[in-house]
């Protein structure tokens, strides 16, 4: 689940998306002065948990604290957000067995106790106007 995360974030750090509708501004909480790339993305109902995606970020060597990530133009729509702390910036999710060895985030993180469900994690992009979200980061101890 968080491999395929981590390709879907990597694959889409350098596109750009449509120029249509407004802005989608994620502050992610948390973040840990852990060096590599905070790779962030935004991705589709189709393109969620896939090597794909619809926009995406690259924060190279993030500090600790707030980093905050602004996706321009984004069509309207639902989509899902997720951010990967790669630490040795290899572009793959580190596992410790089945929990994640490296930072990670997605909208609504916090309450997921397994794989998550694109019900569980989509927001919408509303056709008019600018989204403002908050992420907090999770990393293993």
């Amino acid at each position: 689940m968080l491999k395929s995360l981590s390709l879907a974030v990597l694959a889409t750090a350098c596109l750009a998306g449509p120029a249509l509708a407004g802005d989608v501004t994620v502050t992610l909480s948390g973040v840990q002065a852990r060096g590599g790339n905070l790779l962030a993305a935004l991705q589709t109902q189709d393109q969620f948990l896939q090597p794909a995606g619809a926009y995406g970020e690259i924060v190279r060597d993030p500090r600790a604290g707030t980093v905050r990530v602004t996706f321009r133009n984004v069509t309207p729509g639902d989509y899902s957000f997720s951010a990967l702390h790669d630490a040795d910036a290899d572009g793959q999710m580190k596992m410790d067995g089945a929990m994640p060895a490296e930072g990670w985030g997605m909208v609504n993180g916090e309450s997921l106790r397994g794989a998550p469900a694109w019900d569980q994690v989509k927001f919408t992009v509303p056709a008019s106007g600018d989204v403002a979200l908050t992420v907090p980061m999770s990393y293993p101890r």
